[in-house]
């Protein structure tokens, strides 16, 4: 028996290449390696309670041929891939299960992406200045927080590319360099 396109998310029943299948309205039960599938619209209504969906229905959809799905396996990019400081965007064709072909273009960290991100204070103000006080009886300037969430985004920066260069996508204390 050859391995099926996937298997249904509640009984585990195989849903073969090219066959009708269900998906879930939600987009959350849609995404990534958590995606759903289901063999009928009972195994989806057997999925609504557990999830606690207030307005679901089931979206019908045909698996694509195995030759399809293998060559959009094969054209995909690594979805981890975080390039490094200084690294160019970069541009890629990959093709969907459908066989249309899509523009992936990359332009750096996810972080880089959101210009008001960079301006947010990332550390709990009062708390950095009690430890300051009670440390050493110093006060703190309003200054220190921006530089201090500067260097906060760097190391994280790091620390996300250290995550992604070992194919994790979550990024784990080992990922940031001891403290000196």
């Amino acid at each position: 028996m050859t391995e099926p396109f996937r298997v249904c998310s509640i009984c585990r029943k195989p849903i073969p290449f090219e066959e009708r299948y269900y998906r879930c309205s939600v987009s959350t039960c849609n995404q990534g390696k958590s995606a759903l599938f289901f063999c009928s619209v009972a195994c989806f209504e057997a999925h609504v309670p557990d999830m606690r969906h207030k307005d679901a229905w089931a979206e019908q959809a045909t698996a694509p041929s195995r030759e399809a799905w293998e060559a959009s396996a094969e054209t995909k990019a690594p979805q981890n891939a975080v390039p490094e400081e200084g690294e160019e965007s970069g541009e890629s064709e990959e093709r969907t299960a459908g066989g249309v072909a899509r523009r992936v273009v990359t332009t750096g960290l996810p972080a880089e992406k959101d210009a008001p991100a960079k301006a947010e204070v990332l550390v709990v103000v009062s708390k950095l200045k009690q430890y300051i006080r009670e440390r050493a009886g110093m006060k703190t300037s309003d200054a220190v927080a921006p530089v201090l969430s500067d260097h906060l985004r760097a190391l994280c920066d790091r620390a996300i590319r250290s995550a992604a260069a070992d194919g994790r996508k979550t990024v784990l204390d080992r990922d940031f360099p001891g403290v000196e």
